[in-house]
């Protein structure tokens, strides 16, 4: 069996002129990197009106056994077209770091890909390393202005920016920076964050233009003064310079599926961590030029599509026409308590035992969120009919379509039976429902969203999150919305407990505002801003020829 790597390279693109004139974008308006990519202008689309029904794709809590999402999504749109609809898709960039550690390539799977999937996996246009030099330059100018006489008496135990750096590598969570003699700096304890993680890739994904994008990183609360004043990048002067850096990085990235179709692939926040969607700029340029916009969102429906439809749709002034959950039955049966080598095997127990997760999802979706939905089975070679059957049926009860595809091995092709559903449900009727008012009390999002969303009983406080808590309501940032930070394996905060658990609370360790993202992030517990590399990384099985093609890339 061919590997994606193999496939994509199978495919000979086309001009990247032709698939932005099949978009319609003129040539003028776009900047070339090569022939097979390059950047558009949105800025000249501004008056343009959308027209696009917008389709949200989201998964149950991903497993080792794998659900698809990107390579879902991106068949999906793929399939739209094969019945003669005019659909761009709009999605994530990969970070390096999980592409060298053991999540391999993110530019979908099989024959469904975007393409050049190499140059996506890897530099791309360079927007993440934009995103780190502008990130590495405000924490450049915070140690300097602390060195050269620190006018604005920064509490220095009390700066929260962090370097960042787009590589998996523990060993920089924590370091001391400063050390040697004094024309170093001043010593302080300081760390490393992944790009992903970064405050500037949320505001370069939620800004609108190049103008809203600086006045946000201005935004940027970078610490405290020692009377506990918020500190802003603006009082540094730094955000006229990283906008610059910026500049062509807020423009979206045009390329194409291995079906010549147009796809927008631009930004990169981490869903577990950030709010996990692809760029504002990006989809909204998409619903301008196509009928319909497939765009995805980071992990389960717990994590990206409630920070999508909670943070992202209000700033983009559109809630979707109809929402796909991806689930596989493989990783269904996980749920259900199999390991990993027992998912060839029919297990129909196996199967019952992890449906809840599935329907959990659906439910939040369907009836939370009153989105119209459906669950698109990404089908795999070993998959039983009777399994396949047992997820309709189980839908079937909800209320809910379950609709069997094979877009990894057909492409396109292995999804028009969901394609049309999709177009259906994008004809009915808007029931939208906002899970929480953004004027309501801080503790009160964040326990909405845990009881309503994850089923938890409710939320628990740390002294140090009610102290936050405060400070941010007197600084005046209660009224934003929230974005949680919590495992994504599970509704909970234990990775371990697997399905849709009950009987649990969620602990809140701590708060702090992304004022330019225009969030409050909540933290849950240890989740790793800064991932390490696993035992084995795929780094090991990435090679290039002399020739310059790489291969081992997932």
């Amino acid at each position: 069996m061919a590997s994606d790597i193999e496939i994509a390279q199978s495919i000979q693109p086309e001009n990247i002129k032709k698939i932005a004139e099949k978009a319609g974008i003129s040539e003028d308006r776009l900047q070339m990197y090569g022939t097979n990519k390059a950047k558009v202008d949105a800025h000249s689309f501004k008056d343009a009106k959308r027209k696009g029904k917008l389709i949200l794709v989201t998964a149950i809590s991903p497993t080792p056994a794998g659900e698809g999402k990107t390579t879902v999504g991106i068949g999906l749109n793929d399939a739209l077209n094969v019945i003669g609809k005019n659909s761009i898709v709009a999605i994530r960039e990969p970070s390096m770091g999980p592409v060298f550690g053991m999540k391999g390539g993110a530019a979908g799977g099989g024959y469904s890909q975007v393409i050049p999937m190499e140059d996506i996996n890897l530099h791309f246009t360079g927007d993440l390393h934009a995103i780190g030099a502008a990130n590495n330059l405000l924490a450049a100018m915070i140690d300097n202005h602390i060195h050269q006489g620190n006018a604005l008496n920064i509490d220095v135990k009390r700066v929260t920016w962090k370097r960042v750096l787009d590589m998996n590598d523990r060993q920089l969570r924590d370091i001391v920076g400063g050390l040697g003699n004094h024309g170093s700096g001043i010593p302080r304890e300081d760390g490393f964050e992944i790009t992903a993680a970064s405050e500037v890739m949320a505001i370069l994904c939620l800004s609108t233009d190049l103008m809203d994008l600086k006045q946000r990183l201005g935004n940027i609360v970078i610490g405290y003064d020692c009377s506990n004043a918020p500190i802003k990048a603006s009082q540094l002067h730094a955000q006229g310079a990283m906008a610059a850096i910026l500049k062509d990085a807020i423009k979206p990235n045009l390329v194409q599926t291995l079906a010549h179709n147009p796809a927008f692939v631009h930004g990169g926040p981490f869903a577990n961590i950030a709010h996990g969607c692809s760029s504002l700029t990006g989809t909204d340029l998409a619903l301008k030029l196509g009928d319909y916009v497939v765009t995805e969102a980071g992990f389960g429906g717990d994590l990206g599509a409630e920070k999508f439809l909670d943070i992202v749709a209000p700033k983009l002034g559109q809630t979707p026409d109809a929402t796909v959950v991806v689930a596989t039955v493989r990783a269904l049966k996980m749920h259900g308590g199999l390991g990993k080598d027992e998912l060839d095997n029919e297990d129909l127990d196996a199967l019952k035992k992890g449906m809840p997760n599935l329907l959990r999802h659906v439910h939040n979706m369907h009836e939370v969120y009153g989105l119209s939905t459906v669950v698109a089975i990404n089908k795999f070679p070993t998959d039983i009919d009777a399994e396949v059957e047992l997820v309709k049926q189980q839908c079937k009860e909800q209320g809910i379509e379950a609709v069997p595809i094979d877009v990894w091995g057909k492409g396109g092709e292995g999804a028009t039976e969901l394609a049309e559903e999709v177009v259906k449900l994008t004809e009915q009727p808007s029931d939208f429902h906002k899970l929480y008012d953004v004027e309501e009390p801080i503790a009160d999002k964040i326990e909405k969203v845990a009881t309503k969303i994850y089923g938890a009983d409710g939320i628990s406080l740390s002294a140090k999150a009610k102290t936050e808590i405060k400070r941010l309501d007197k600084n005046g940032f209660g009224k934003l919305p929230i974005c949680i930070a919590k495992t994504q394996y599970s509704f909970s905060t234990n990775k371990n407990l697997l399905g849709a658990p009950t009987g649990f609370k969620v602990p809140v360790v701590d708060v702090k505002v992304s004022a330019g993202a225009g969030f409050v992030l909540v933290s849950t517990g240890s989740i790793m801003t800064m991932p390490g590399l696993p035992k084995v990384p795929a780094a090991e099985n990435i090679d290039v020829t002399e020739d310059g093609k790489i291969t081992g890339l997932f």
